[in-house]
């Protein structure tokens, strides 16, 4: 019997904008939404970043799709309905369009850390020539390309169609991503039109937000897994079991029923951000590097691997040191990361997890390395996941895909001259140096 083709009668009215449309925000906030309570009356036009064929393919089934939670013993399968518009990332006038509707009340984004175009001092990089081409698209009303160009054109929209407050919610691994997205908007805006400074800062809420859900890629296999189960989807997105969400921040227009879906909204989302990025996010890049050095491909077979669970064990021994949580719930964070990074049926790939590294690295190994040392201990777990970084540049293990990694590949040979680009304050410590030099010999 053939499968039936995904399609509904009716769909929930857009109250949300999205940007970033990939499989994680549709394991992850989209399914919050359809979770809500409330769902009939929150649905999401959702934009890609550049590429057209997601939006093409999800467009022609109604914007709906399968979610497979894959459990290490067997697959749950649901029909997400969330998605209520699908638009490619380059349709700018769609963007500003749906953007001026006062119904809307929420822009989510789901973008990388180097998506921001952020420079060294953690504002926009008014260098960068996307950021420049889209400072002109701006004033012309041409296509815009870069996550600051694009929020500053859709806000400039709806201010001038007084469409009223909204609020930005930020779904990255990015540490404190909503101010982070505040910087850089402002920053855009400052530059390309002063009046709407006042304009953001009066009616957009910057929420700051933790999430965590591990998404690997979907795979003709997992396509054929819905078809089995009667439904022809050509976009179906494989996930864990496991999912959190942490918020922090101010929705002046209302949001969905999120809790029902187990989010929790907190007063500071630092010490849980924390925690996921640096024992989850460090702990991937980490397995990234030295598992793919030792010819391993998943996660599940690194966390498999005897002698990379004990540098993983050895990275979170000094990492949960800089993360403000009560020892009770680390251990049990710790606890729940090794069985989810157990799952042999979530083929979540060392490859996918090691690109753009120059922009991962800072933010997840640094602090404790820096933590470390400043307190006098050999840092040997950060030493060695930076060291398996320097040995992945040089090309061990995956290939490097990562566009800001040349100017460290040049300098690979040497773990001080990385460290002079990377940490300048850590240098001139050849305690450091002589240790990420040894670990490097160990793992290249």
């Amino acid at each position: 019997m053939p499968a039936e083709r995904l399609a509904r009668a009716t769909r929930p009215p857009v109250r949300i904008a999205h940007l970033g449309l990939g499989n994680f925000f549709r394991a992850h906030q989209a399914w919050y939404t359809a979770a809500a309570p409330d769902a009939d009356r929150w649905g999401i036009a959702a934009f890609t970043g550049r590429s057209r064929p997601l939006a093409t393919a999800l467009s022609a089934q109604d914007g709906l799709y399968t979610l497979i939670v894959r459990g290490p013993e067997r697959d749950d399968l649901e029909v997400i309905g969330s998605v209520a518009e699908a638009y490619p990332g380059d349709d700018t006038a769609s963007w500003r369009a749906v953007l001026t509707r006062r119904q809307l009340s929420v822009v989510t984004l789901t973008v990388t850390e180097a998506a921001y175009r952020r420079g060294r001092g953690g504002g926009l990089d008014d260098r960068d020539p996307e950021v420049r081409a889209d400072l002109a698209a701006f004033r012309s009303g041409g296509p815009m390309t870069t996550v600051p160009g694009r929020l500053a054109a859709g806000l400039n929209a709806r201010r001038l169609a007084y469409g009223g407050p909204i609020a930005v919610v930020c779904c990255d691994n990015l540490p404190g991503n909503g101010a982070a997205t505040a910087r850089v908007t402002l920053d855009f805006a400052t530059a390309a039109e002063p009046a709407l400074l006042p304009w953001i800062r009066d009616n957009v809420s910057f929420v700051t937000t933790m999430v965590d859900r591990i998404t690997p890629r979907t795979t003709p296999s997992d396509v054929d897994v819905v078809g089995s189960a009667g439904h022809a989807d050509e976009v179906p997105v494989v996930t864990e079991p496991f999912t959190e969400w942490v918020l922090e921040g101010e929705f002046p227009r209302g949001r969905p029923g999120w809790e029902a879906g187990g989010a929790r909204f907190v007063a500071d989302v630092m010490p849980h951000e924390l925690r996921k990025l640096l024992l989850l996010n460090g702990g991937h890049s980490l397995l990234a590097y030295a598992g793919s050095a030792r010819g391993l491909e998943t996660i599940a077979d690194a966390v498999g691997d005897p002698t990379c669970r004990a540098w993983l064990g050895q990275w979170w021994d000094e990492a949960v040191r800089h993360v403000p949580l009560p020892p009770g719930e680390l251990a049990d964070y710790r606890s729940a990361l090794l069985e989810r990074f157990a799952n042999p049926r979530i083929r979540h790939t060392l490859a996918q997890i090691a690109a753009d590294g120059s922009q991962k690295i800072p933010i997840r190994v640094l602090p404790v390395l820096r933590g470390e040392r400043a307190a006098g201990r050999p840092a040997t777990g950060s030493a060695r996941a930076l060291a398996a970084w320097i040995c992945h540049l040089r090309g061990s293990g995956a290939p490097v895909k990562d566009e800001g990694a040349p100017p460290y590949a040049e300098r690979a040979a040497d773990p001080r001259d990385v460290l002079a680009l990377l940490a300048p304050d850590l240098a001139a410590d050849s305690t450091l140096v002589d240790e990420i030099t040894r670990l490097t010999g160990e793992l290249g």
